[in-house]
């Protein structure tokens, strides 16, 4: 058997499978697509356009920017792919310090990314088990010769006395293979001579029949004319040929044998009496290799967690790295940084204004496909949001600031904390038209809504009705959230003409085709009411009335689901900050709007 034929039978046959050109990649195709991509802790998650092509993963702001260059690359020859622990539609890929945090839309697309970028990994020839199947091991062809022991073909030639006995398994080698050929020719020589006398024999036969009928046919020997034998043919002798001596060569060929035999038996020996050591010294460099990974990925999540610190794991949620008290500090720091860029802006506040429709727009409910909605929600804040919070509410006084006091009362749902919050306060100088105005209409809404990022109007459905779409600014490490809501604008006639009209703005959370949720925000859901009374004292003698005369008693429930989980000690000491600053400064550019402006009842 050749030396190919023996390599062949000896490999698997995945040794036989044809072999790639370098760089071209087999069965994978190409991927792209949208995913989301968690930009920082400010901007949170944001659509980006992913590319996978030649091992090399790729995005864009947008496709149509493909063209200009893309954002960031990874090649993923090295690269760590890791389906998130909890979020089904999450993968994060990383190389060495540098980590790509991705979203899907949903867990099959996840799927569908990872298999196509280990496929990508897998043909790019590194590491991969086809690289390997593509080169021959010499080290499993010897392994596989000897039965006796595990230790490595390297091992082998680091004992002295084994190195002797490897070069005397050499010599004997030579020495068999000169003795096989000095054999060879003698058998060869026998063959030669055995033909060439069997056509001597037969030819003599021949021409004895012819000329010697006394010729005896039983034997080989035949009677001469003195009565004696004599010999017809002589045997060629074995020494003849060549000058070999088979009977020594053969003696020969036997030692040797026997030499190589009893030497790797000898080597045997040494290697299993060596074994012991060697496996122990193995046993002892695993340890020490495993002492070292676990320091390494130690160090590595040590660094992982001071280098991405505001990456999406450290964002609220049940699982999230981050504690309960690191969590309230960050979102006290973010909202300390907000209030004094909201002070900054105020000095550079541009004044706005808009015609304000007559009062009897907003009598009615007016007429749309919400309208029934509309009447249900208002009905309801009007019969509840106005009572009374003693007797069995269950709402306790969190703030009291003046005139101002801010109730709440306690409810979790699945871990959410759904608390309803109720404000009361008391104004003066302003009436409750001016207040529900300047609360419902759009155009004032980033004077004083110091929270919101950007909002639009999806769909006008009257003069006193939309519906409003409004992302608000994240407060890192919360999530980024976005609320659509049914905005409605209401003026409830007094039954008893001594009592005040009611002015109410009611806010409540709808859903619109234009505005479906996406991976980028948590949507909230909202009911929230702003009801207002306008109370008027009599001047004094003849004097008209102004603002002096007149105070607007607000009533402000706010009823809000965060859509996600967040420390409920952290929601509630928010919502204990949050609420009084707003109604203080809501009710502060109210009357600074309207001073000096006539009264608008």
């Amino acid at each position: 058997m050749s030396d190919n034929q023996s390599w062949n039978s000896s490999g698997s046959e995945e040794d036989m499978e044809p072999r790639e050109e370098p760089g071209h990649l087999v069965g994978v195709v190409d991927l792209s697509g949208v995913l989301s991509k968690w930009t920082n802790y400010i901007h949170g998650w944001q659509d980006r356009w992913v590319v996978l092509k030649n091992n090399t993963l790729s995005y864009y702001k947008s496709q149509d920017e493909t063209e200009y260059g893309c954002r960031g690359s990874l090649c993923l020859s090295k690269a760590v792919i890791t389906p998130h622990e909890f979020d089904e539609c999450r993968l994060d890929i990383s190389v060495n310090d540098s980590v790509w945090y991705l979203r899907a839309q949903d867990p099959e697309h996840r799927h569908q990314w990872i298999d196509s970028i280990e496929l990508h990994r897998a043909d790019s020839g590194y590491g991969s088990e086809s690289s390997l199947r593509r080169h021959g091991s010499m080290l499993s062809l010897t392994s596989a010769t000897s039965s006796f022991s595990a230790t490595s073909t390297s091992s082998f030639k680091k004992g002295h006395r084994l190195r002797e006995k490897l070069a005397e398994m050499e010599t004997f080698r030579d020495i068999l293979c000169r003795q096989v050929d000095t054999l060879q020719k003698y058998f060869d020589g026998c063959a030669d001579n055995v033909s060439k006398d069997e056509l001597q024999r037969d030819k003599i036969v021949e021409d004895d029949e012819d000329d010697f009928p006394n010729t005896r046919t039983e034997g080989e020997f035949l009677h001469n004319n003195n009565g004696s034998k004599e010999k017809l043919f002589q045997s060629s002798s074995p020494k003849g040929v060549n000058g070999i001596d088979f009977k020594g060569e053969a003696i020969t060929f036997k030692a040797t044998t026997a030499g190589i035999l009893a030497t790797l038996s000898h080597c045997i020996d040494l290697m299993v009496k060596r074994e012991d050591s060697w496996q122990k010294r193995l046993d002892k460099e695993m340890e020490k290799r495993r002492r070292i990974e676990e320091g390494y990925k130690s160090a590595l999540n040590e660094l992982k967690k001071k280098s991405h610190f505001g990456g999406p794991d450290y964002e609220e949620g049940p699982n999230s790295l981050i504690n309960e008290d690191e969590f309230f500090d960050a979102v006290e720091a973010a909202l300390d940084r907000q209030d004094k860029m909201e002070e900054q802006t105020e000095k550079t506040r541009i004044q706005r204004s808009s015609p304000v429709p007559p009062g009897d727009v907003y009598s009615t409910t007016g007429t749309h496909r919400f309208s029934s909605k509309v009447e249900e929600m208002v009905q309801n804040h009007m019969t509840y949001s106005l009572q009374d919070v003693g007797g069995d509410a269950n709402w306790q006084l969190v703030v009291e600031e003046g005139e101002m006091k801010v109730y709440r009362r306690e409810v979790e749902e699945n871990g959410i904390v759904l608390d309803p919050l109720k404000a009361t306060h008391s104004v003066k100088g302003v009436t409750g038209h001016e207040v529900c105005h300047y609360f419902w209409d759009t155009t004032y809404r980033n004077d004083w809504e110091t929270t919101i990022e950007n909002f639009n109007v999806v769909e006008t459905l009257s003069d006193n009705a939309a519906i409003v779409y409004q992302t608000h600014k994240r407060v890192w490490p919360a999530s980024q959230r976005d609320v659509l809501y049914l905005s409605a604008m209401r003026k409830i006639l007094a039954n008893n003409e001594n009592d005040p009209d009611t002015w109410l703005v009611c806010n409540f959370s709808v859903d619109h085709d234009e505005a479906q949720p996406s991976s980028r925000c948590v949507r909230a859901k909202i009911n929230i009411a702003m009801i207002c009374q306008t109370l008027v004292s009599p001047p004094e003698g003849d004097k008209e009335i102004s603002r002096d005369n007149i105070l607007c008693k607000i009533t402000y429930v706010a009823n809000v689901n965060p859509g996600g989980w967040a420390p409920a000690s952290v929601l509630r000491a928010v919502a204990k900050r949050e609420y009084p600053k707003f109604l203080k400064r809501f009710t502060s550019y109210v009357q600074e709007k309207t001073a000096g402006k006539p009264i608008l009842f």
